[in-house]
């Protein structure tokens, strides 16, 4: 890449683009801007190549203070872009030679990016995530019940036998009850996204994540939604519920672009 400076790529929008608030800065505390073509928009800022240079960007994805407050901003930006319209977001790292390349972009991609937009015609993102304490979904100790006969040996691997097919038990009746919750709010979705469970040390939650789903939902209907999650909590009260959003639809954009681009 030659230059001072890149383009990196945060969204994209239909005709001429989202209102920006004034003064929205991005992942190098450059100013955002629009760059347009092909009847779409391009929310964009230029970053310089001595901290965002293919090697450069590279080793600061190593650095894991670096890359929280660089995702956090990639992230702000196109929030603060979907909230003056709709938005393709662009993965983190996005990041193109100069604004000639985002034009050409636009241009060849044109098809997808107003399929999507159209999808996401009236609809926003919501998350919602299911937590339960595995003891609630435990209907005995039968760890406890061994034959008087037994060897002390004997009884406890019978005891563990017993306690590990009763954990597997419990976690079956649970995930029948979170597939019980998802169908109901899949009914009331567009579309659905399942994201594998997040880890307990970094997202620190105890017991076990049943549900990390994401719902493309009507605005007609996001109240509804938001009701429907409550009385899903009360009719299952050993698991608990959050409800999150409304986001940027990340999860059902279908880009494939990241990293550096020619």
């Amino acid at each position: 890449m030659n230059g001072a400076s890149a383009t990196w790529l945060y969204a994209v929008a239909s005709g001429n683009g989202p209102g920006l608030p004034a003064g929205l800065r991005g992942v190098a505390g450059e100013p955002v801007r629009v760059v347009e073509g092909a009847r779409l928009s391009a929310v964009v800022g230029s970053v310089p190549l001595s901290e965002f240079g293919e090697q450069e960007l590279r080793a600061h994805l190593e650095d894991l203070s670096w890359l929280e407050a660089a995702v956090r901003a990639h992230h702000r930006v196109i929030d603060r872009a979907a909230r003056g319209g709709r938005v393709v977001p662009l993965r983190f790292a996005t990041v193109y030679r100069d604004d000639a390349r985002i034009r050409s972009l636009l241009e060849e991609r044109r098809a997808d990016f107003d399929s999507v937009l159209a999808l996401l015609a009236g609809r926003t993102e919501w998350g919602v995530k299911a937590y339960a304490d595995p003891q609630a979904f435990v209907t005995d100790s039968p760890g406890d019940r061994t034959c008087d006969q037994d060897s002390p040996g004997t009884a406890y691997l019978l005891r563990r036998r017993a306690q590990q097919r009763e954990r597997e038990t419990a976690h079956l009746r649970a995930a029948e009850c979170a597939e019980a919750i998802h169908t109901a709010l899949a009914e009331l979705a567009a579309r659905t996204a399942e994201h594998p469970p997040q880890d307990a040390r970094l997202a620190e939650y105890e017991g076990w994540m049943l549900l990390n789903n994401s719902y493309l939902v009507p605005d007609s209907r996001a109240q509804e939604f938001a009701t429907a999650v409550a009385s899903l909590e009360q009719r299952f009260p050993q698991i608990q519920l959050q409800l999150s959003g409304p986001w940027p639809a990340y999860s059902f954009t279908g880009s494939s672009d990241s990293g550096q681009k020619g």
